[in-house]
């Protein structure tokens, strides 16, 4: 076993290590392939600190990671079943190497005891701070039905990066003053390297502007699509506009082989959808 700093090289494989880290189980579910990709592109993310992630190998393959979470001061750390023995040291290296002013936090299921105990024994505490997986079984039918006015198309985000943006803008509740959000925001085209624009579904009025959005990720080689980001600017909520692209999206991974869906969130909107809780997990913080 050999451990180094994360190189741009090792890019894919991290989302390898991610891929065969959830085959097993779903323990980890909560850091996926996809919410790495998601995370790595994302402008909030931090690449000048990269080589800070710690990796473990055995010969050209990732076997174990601690990845900073967008900034310092919350990390995943986890190793492959078979080298599990690895999960103190690479907890005892998040803590040393990724910390910030108030220490770390790392999120940990609720039914993994082996790394809670882990955790533990190294001085980490658990915090009223958790997050919710919710799944999907994509065995159903789902039936998109898309308000008068609204049609299906799938945005392009390095194309259509501006109307992309302004729609987050407004979806995530940060108003409506388009001369402010054009102030404010810097139009990045998002390039991901595995992401499918087609699996991507809006919801787009008679005058071309998208409304709501759905983005979710598959791999082939995984029987679980990843849901990110969902939302509706606000004078299209409550129309059954984001039940629309989120039922689309999911049958399109439906139809990539995908079994089921995965979203960070215990919203209501998600249980109304068909998403039943699968996983809590607990973040637990070292000072």
């Amino acid at each position: 076993m050999e451990f180094r700093h994360f190189r741009e090289e090792d890019y894919q494989a991290v989302c390898d290590f991610l891929i065969a880290l959830n085959e097993p189980g779903r323990s980890h579910i909560n850091w996926n392939w996809a919410r790495f990709e998601w995370m790595y592109e994302h402008p909030e993310f931090d690449k000048n600190a990269k080589s800070a992630i710690g990796l473990w190998t055995d010969g050209d393959r990732v076997v174990g990671a601690a990845i900073y979470d967008m900034y310092f001061g919350e990390a995943f750390c986890a190793a492959l079943p078979e080298y599990a023995s690895l999960f103190p040291e690479i907890l005892a290296y998040a803590y040393d190497a990724l910390k910030d002013e108030n220490g770390l936090a790392i999120a940990l299921c609720d039914e993994n005891a082996a790394e809670i105990e882990a955790a533990r024994k190294q001085g980490f505490v658990p915090t009223e701070q958790s997050e919710t997986m919710m799944e999907a079984d994509l065995g159903r039918d789902f039936a998109p039905a898309f308000p008068e006015g609204l049609h299906a198309e799938s945005p392009d985000p390095v194309k259509d990066a501006y109307a992309i943006q302004w729609l987050f803008w407004q979806g995530f509740d940060h108003g409506g003053d388009r001369a402010e959000f054009e102030r404010t925001e810097q139009i990045v085209p998002q390039v991901r390297r595995h992401f499918l624009p087609e699996l991507g579904v809006a919801a787009v009025n008679r005058s071309g502007e998208p409304v709501a959005i759905c983005c979710l990720w598959h791999d082939e080689r995984t029987d679980y699509a990843y849901t990110e980001p969902v939302c509706t600017i606000p004078a299209y909520r409550g129309r059954g506009a984001g039940r629309a692209v989120v039922y689309e999206a999911l049958n399109r991974a439906k139809a990539r082989g995908a079994k089921k869906a995965y979203v960070i969130s215990d919203q209501p909107f998600y249980e109304k959808l068909g998403f039943r809780r699968c996983r809590r997990f607990t973040f637990y913080r070292k000072r």
